[in-house]
């Protein structure tokens, strides 16, 4: 059996020990003064008098109880139900905290820079001497890497394609028709650019429509491992700032995310649909195309979204509707099958 490691050194490199001054103010915590070395963080149930612990919901109350912890993060109204053996780190949002505080012993590996021997460049690309290019991959003409990018090992950056400045490209990405913007990260695998699934009925079959549009991803943006964003058919597919895509996401041409959105695993939005601000899609939920989805909506796993969404609505089912008709519903067919 293999115990349970947090932060295994074969994968992820630490910094650590810092002193509990240094973990609080990387938390924007409160905690009172003491001379504590701390080296690395860990979940309540196994860490250990030197490591940094965080809890969120009462439910894991029992756990905090039993913590060996040097350290924990609680919320303030909280912050008395921590073990007198462990010190309370005072926070308005400790998952928030715990994240940063990860950051400070984990921080991510650091960009090496130069071009690997076995990559393709074509000489009218432009590549920052501070971006890292590895191993296998293809820089097509005219594509520009800004500075400080890492570009993983067997992607293929293609012809024009625009990364900005400190941005992750995973292995076996392709990326192409794109201006992507500062700081994104595009996990290995996925595909972004190809045409979308646009075709006219002829009378002798199908005929595939020309798509003329490009894929605009704005800063700060992440893009999970397999999903795919079609490049637009005459205006672009955009996908709005500090959005986060999870894995196995598919979104059609011209589709716009506003900024912030939330798109979980499985999803399926179809062309010409516009996601406003703020909107979260729980995983397996599939849109129509050409429609309009109001800020700060959320919509509820497995739901089919056919109709045009108000702002700040919560959907569920299939056909989606608000959340507590839904309810309605199901508990109404409980009462007639009993």
């Amino acid at each position: 059996m293999i115990d349970s490691v947090t932060g295994d050194p074969r994968f992820f490199a630490s910094n650590g020990p810092h002193s509990l001054a240094e973990v609080v103010k990387a938390a924007g915590g409160v905690a009172p003064e003491r001379d504590l070395l701390l080296d690395g963080v860990a979940p309540l149930q196994t860490a250990g008098p030197t490591d940094v612990s965080f809890l969120t919901s009462r439910r894991y109350l029992s756990e905090l109880e039993l913590t060996s912890a040097g350290a924990v993060i609680v919320h303030s109204d909280m912050h008395e139900l921590v073990p007198r053996s462990a010190v309370p780190i005072r926070s308005a949002d400790p998952y928030a905290s715990w994240a940063r505080v990860a950051a400070l012993f984990h921080p991510s590996s650091p960009v090496s820079p130069g071009i690997h021997p076995s990559s393709v460049v074509a000489e009218s690309a432009v590549v920052d001497p501070s971006a890292e290019i590895g191993p296998l991959c293809v820089i097509e003409s005219g594509a520009i890497i800004g500075p400080c990018c890492r570009i993983g090992p067997c992607t293929v950056i293609g012809s024009g394609v625009v990364v900005g400045r400190d941005s992750r490209i995973g292995a076996n990405a392709t990326v192409s028709h794109a201006l992507l913007g500062e700081r994104v990260y595009v996990y290995p695998g996925a595909r972004i650019g190809q045409e979308g699934f646009g075709f006219a009925m002829a009378k002798d079959g199908f005929l595939t429509v020309p798509q003329l549009g490009r894929v605009v991803i704005q800063d700060d943006v992440e893009i999970g491992a397999n999903t795919t964003i079609d490049r637009g058919s005459a205006r672009d597919t955009v996908i709005g700032a500090g959005s986060r895509l999870d894995n196995l996401v598919q979104i059609g041409h011209n589709v716009t995310l506003g900024r912030c959105c939330v798109i979980v695993a499985q999803v399926g939005i179809s062309g010409s649909t516009t996601l406003e601000d703020f909107v979260q899609v729980g995983g397996q939920a599939a849109f129509a195309g050409h429609l309009h989805v109001g800020t700060s909506a959320r919509i509820g796993a497995q739901a089919g979204v056919i109709s045009n969404v108000p702002a700040n609505a919560s959907l569920l089912g299939s056909p989606a509707q608000p959340k507590w008709d839904f309810f309605r519903q199901i508990a109404n067919l409980r009462r007639t099958t009993r």
